[in-house]
């Protein structure tokens, strides 16, 4: 029998990059929470295949690359999966990491060091809430929930960054740090230039300093401002808030 199960967003609040291991993954301390805006899988265990629906199929893998299917690998389970990316692929909001996620769920599993081997992001969105991540994303330390769900702002460009990519170019900078909260920020401009254009839109529309969400290309403004849409013709803004 099919289901159908939700796979929320991430946003990650404040990044930074303390180091490299040998085997090459990066070492993080992060603040993550998980926002309304999620995807949506229906799953059923008599299928076979991964599809994609929604206003941000386009670009996802549906073959073994998909981090929907390497969680299936890993739970040792077959299922036909159809996923409503209502998450932008390469937006840093962490959808790929939210579907796998939501698979792992579904069969059970809770082993965050094997999740986090799946996709950095792929541990916290097992556990979801408000949490301190450290190690390579598996370490997971939930942090209190706050009164009142807190707003956000989204704006997603017509532009993807690749994670992997992001990472190669910090390591290619000499691993630099930001002042605002995101070490990957001066990477991901140099993978993506036009982030930099988007930013500077941004900040015109809103008043307001924009935040890298994760690797790219999201930005975000804390609390909701609606009014940007108008302001800011080809983007998407959405208007989000956390779960906890």
């Amino acid at each position: 029998m099919s289901v159908t199960v939700r796979a929320p967003a991430k946003l990650t609040i404040e990044l930074r990059i303390t180091g490299v291991r040998t085997d090459g993954y990066h070492l993080v301390e992060a603040e993550m929470v998980t926002l309304e805006l999620a995807d949506s899988l229906q799953i059923d265990p008599a299928g076979r295949g991964l599809f994609a629906t929604g206003p941000y199929c386009d670009g996802v893998p549906l073959d073994a690359g998909n981090l929907v299917a390497k969680a299936l690998a890993l739970v040792g389970r077959t299922a036909s999966v159809v996923i409503d990316k209502q998450i932008p692929h390469g937006g840093g909001l962490g959808g790929g990491s939210a579907d796998a996620a939501a698979v792992l769920r579904w069969a059970g599993f809770d082993d965050l060091v094997a999740a986090a081997g799946l996709g950095a992001d792929v541990a916290f969105c097992l556990v979801g809430g408000r949490a301190h991540v450290s190690g390579i994303g598996e370490i997971v330390a939930p942090l209190p929930a706050v009164d009142e769900p807190v707003a956000y702002t989204l704006v997603i460009p017509p532009l993807s960054c690749s994670t992997p990519a992001v990472y190669r170019a910090w390591d290619d900078l000499g691993g630099p740090t930001d002042p605002g909260p995101n070490d990957l920020l001066a990477a991901a401009i140099v993978v993506e230039p036009q982030l930099a254009v988007w930013r500077d839109r941004i900040r015109v529309a809103s008043g307001v300093e924009p935040i890298l969400a994760g690797s790219g290309a999201t930005w975000f403004l804390p609390g909701h401002h609606a009014h940007i849409t108008a302001l800011l013709p080809g983007a998407n803004v959405v208007l989000t808030r956390t779960t906890a």
